[in-house]
């Protein structure tokens, strides 16, 4: 892709979500969202495979029926109270559709069928920038109406997508696919605790974008696409297929790592909410996605590919890691001592 038009892309989707962020009115926060989908559908399309191709038409699809929805609830609202301001949506359909919206920009069960194909269409630094950047603007959106949204629905799809996404990821061999099903059931975790501690749903958000930054660049690092090609990383990179097992097992929410951080308060909130049942659900469905972030660390680090005869090993590629991997790598991993500290700020 031209270097220009890779920066006006760019460039296209700071504005748009600086645009949504920064918004007050329900006009303006609509235009973001709309810049955002029509700068990610060139990055997106840039190979011209016809996967890339099907993979921005369905997200073009989706994203433009959601905004439509999101249009269609503040007119709702305003037809109804008057208002234009985003934390004013009281009317209760206005906050359903709103929901549903949302949840559809995000990838939230039960709209989540076309997440996965979409990241399995695209480049690895595009799926990180579906994965982390463009979610931000809508999670944004959902923080500023917490207040008026209905916690029983958020709870039910919180529950279906933390269940859906580590259940459908099980059986995944494309690296891309299971970064996919492993984001719908971080978002499970987001809006369970979205109506009772908004603040710890963006919390959870970053440490998430974190961490998913770390696996994505060091994939891209590796040219890892599918589990067999990550079979055979350890004999070329082994400093780095170790430190994807660290970063892994971060994600999954496994103590002492930084993944265990944002796990550790929703549950304690939960409970906090007289609602230990779901916390306990919530708890035991984080181990289907422990499931298959096991099978990834394993095919990274563990497994060697079969050999039918005598080679040489591969040698290892002396190219320096990149500084912004090394860093996310280590936040990744290291924050929990400090968790105090992040919540006090957050």
């Amino acid at each position: 892709m031209n270097p220009q038009a890779k920066l006006i892309f760019i460039t296209s989707l700071l504005l748009g979500t600086t645009i949504t962020l920064s918004s007050n009115h329900w006009i303006t926060a609509w235009t973001g969202l709309e810049i955002n989908t029509l700068a990610i559908l060139p990055l997106i399309s840039k190979s011209h495979h016809p996967r890339a191709i099907e993979a921005a038409t369905k997200y073009f699809l989706v994203q433009a029926t959601a905004s439509t929805l999101v249009l269609f609830a503040s007119m709702t609202n305003a037809w109804a109270t008057g208002q234009w301001d985003i934390t004013q949506l009281t009317h209760p359909a206005s906050c359903m559709i709103l929901t549903s919206a949302l949840a559809m920009k995000l990838g939230l069960v039960p709209f989540h069928f076309w997440f996965p194909e979409v990241l399995q269409g695209s480049p690895l630094i595009t799926g990180l920038l579906l994965s982390t950047a463009m979610k931000f603007p809508p999670i944004t959106l959902l923080f500023m109406t917490s207040p008026s949204l209905n916690p029983i629905l958020l709870t039910t799809m919180a529950i279906l997508s933390a269940a859906l996404g580590g259940w459908m990821g099980l059986n995944q061999t494309q690296t891309r696919k299971i970064m996919a099903f492993s984001s719908i059931s971080h978002l499970g975790w987001m809006a369970m605790i979205l109506v009772y501690d908004p603040k710890l749903t963006l919390l959870n958000f970053y440490l998430y974008t974190l961490i998913t930054a770390a696996v994505f660049l060091t994939l891209n690092t590796i040219k890892a696409l599918n589990l067999s090609t990550l079979m055979t990383t350890w004999t070329k990179t082994p400093s780095l297929s170790a430190t994807l097992l660290l970063t892994l097992l971060s994600l999954a929410g496994l103590p002492p790592l930084t993944g265990f951080l944002p796990k550790w308060m929703i549950i304690q909130e939960l409970t906090k909410q007289d609602m230990t049942p779901t916390a306990t659900i919530m708890a035991l469905l984080s181990l289907l996605s422990l499931f298959f972030y096991l099978r990834l660390a394993y095919c990274a680090t563990i497994t060697l590919p079969p050999h039918t005869t005598n080679h040489m090993k591969l040698w290892h590629t002396h190219k320096p890691t990149n500084a912004s991997v090394a860093l996310l790598v280590t936040m990744s991993t290291l924050l929990l001592p400090i968790s105090s500290m992040i919540r006090t700020i957050v």
